[in-house]
């Protein structure tokens, strides 16, 4: 006999979506600044990846969600342009690490300073309205994919009701915090 999924409240659904059109939008934003450089939007992904440190190719492909065979095409065009290099690891010299170079650095930098989707959104929140938006998204991302969905209290109370959080919920300056801190 197999179980019925819990019922999905109108609230998740609109969330759901509402995350769906931010992606939607970043993607085209990220694709149209790409285009201005003259990169795919999936070369400026890698070069984004590659600008925060050296790593490895297979690393890379895990992030990326993809073989490693694409990201070495990808890379083969970086590496063509000027904007990416491939070294060898010096603790294994079987693994290649894929690294920006100083130009790549500079249109990474570009790259991200010129995306102004969220931008003016998010400058008309209030700082304290932005840091619980980034909390709240971190611990979306940081949660594992396997979780049940939450179900109601007794009583109908929902896990993060006027009460406050739930467990493992989110305070201003936590741990979810910091890491944003320390990544931004």
């Amino acid at each position: 006999m197999s179980r019925l999924p819990p019922s999905v409240d109108p609230v998740t659904v609109e969330v759901i979506e509402l995350i769906g059109t931010v992606v939607a939008r970043c993607h085209e934003e990220y694709d149209r600044a790409a285009a201005a450089h003259g990169l795919t939007g999936a070369q400026a992904r890698l070069l984004a990846l590659l600008a925060l440190e050296p790593t490895p190719m297979r690393r890379l492909a895990h992030r990326l969600r993809c073989e490693p065979s694409n990201v070495t095409g990808i890379m083969d065009r970086l590496v063509a342009r000027g904007l990416a290099e491939r070294r060898t690891d010096p603790a294994d010299g079987r693994v290649k690490i894929a690294a920006a170079t100083e130009r790549g650095l500079h249109t990474a930098k570009t790259l991200r300073t010129s995306l102004g989707f969220a931008r003016a959104p998010l400058a008309a929140l209030h700082p304290a309205e932005r840091a619980a938006l980034r909390d709240l998204l971190r611990r979306i991302v940081d949660a594992p994919a396997d979780l049940p969905a939450p179900r109601p209290e007794p009583g109908g109370a929902e896990p993060d009701g006027p009460d406050g959080p739930g467990p493992g919920g989110a305070e201003p300056g936590g741990a979810a915090a910091g890491r944003a801190a320390q990544a931004g």
